[in-house]
């Protein structure tokens, strides 16, 4: 037998639930919109660089690192600037097999990073309706069982407590539907940086390939 709860704590504990999933979603938003804005400026920045130096062994002294572009590029030249003949299983196979290895790790780090709170906002979109509806049944039949022991069914003995039970559904909406906004927009985001870091990791291989998989003598 379920135990009996007054609608007001019922109701109050559904809504502060509410209002920490409210304060979750807008803290990640905040974060994501930093996040991408500095991905965008700091990969347009480097890659402006990248592909103004006269070769991938002047692109190698860039420094410092910093943004997605530039770490995929620092985990080429990092393979590129290994030794040839290195014995260790990190850096054995071909020099071609092993900087497309790196480069696709390091593209899968940046994705990973690009991925954190989207979870948590799709978790958010798709739980809040519920913990709303959730608040708002259990109050609509603690008022019946108020209706049932007063045994008065008029407007109001009812609209009081069923109004502000369905109040919960509203607020949970109200939550879930920026969560599921932003949860679709950064997604979209996500894939299209994704995409640009993917052409530039295949770029680098391809002009490391030009070059033999090497940095070349003056940088050594």
């Amino acid at each position: 037998m379920l135990p009996h709860l007054s609608s007001d704590t019922i109701v109050g504990f559904t809504l502060n639930a509410l209002g920490i999933f409210s304060v979750t979603t807008w803290t990640v938003v905040f974060f994501k919109i930093f996040q991408h804005l500095r991905a965008v400026f700091s990969n347009r920045r480097y890659m402006h660089a990248f592909w103004g130096a006269s070769s991938l062994s002047a692109a190698y002294a860039f420094r410092p690192i910093d943004g997605s572009a530039a770490r995929i590029a620092a985990a080429g030249f990092e393979v590129l600037a290994s030794h040839p003949t290195a014995q260790d299983l990190a850096h054995s196979g071909e020099r071609r097999d092993l900087l497309e290895r790196c480069l696709r790790q390091q593209l899968q780090r940046e994705r990973r990073a690009l991925e954190g709170g989207l979870a948590l906002l799709a978790s958010i979109g798709s739980t809040a309706p519920f913990v709303g509806l959730f608040g708002t049944v259990w109050g609509i039949m603690n008022a019946l069982h108020e209706i049932t022991r007063v045994g008065n069914a008029s407007l109001d003995v009812v609209a009081g407590p069923i109004g502000d039970a369905l109040i919960a559904t509203a607020i949970g909406i109200g939550v879930a539907v920026p969560a599921v906004l932003a949860y679709n927009f950064f997604l979209r985001r996500m894939k299209i940086v994704v995409a640009e870091l993917d052409d530039f990791a295949t770029d680098f291989l391809n002009l490391a390939g030009r070059q033999g998989f090497h940095l070349g003598r003056e940088d050594e």
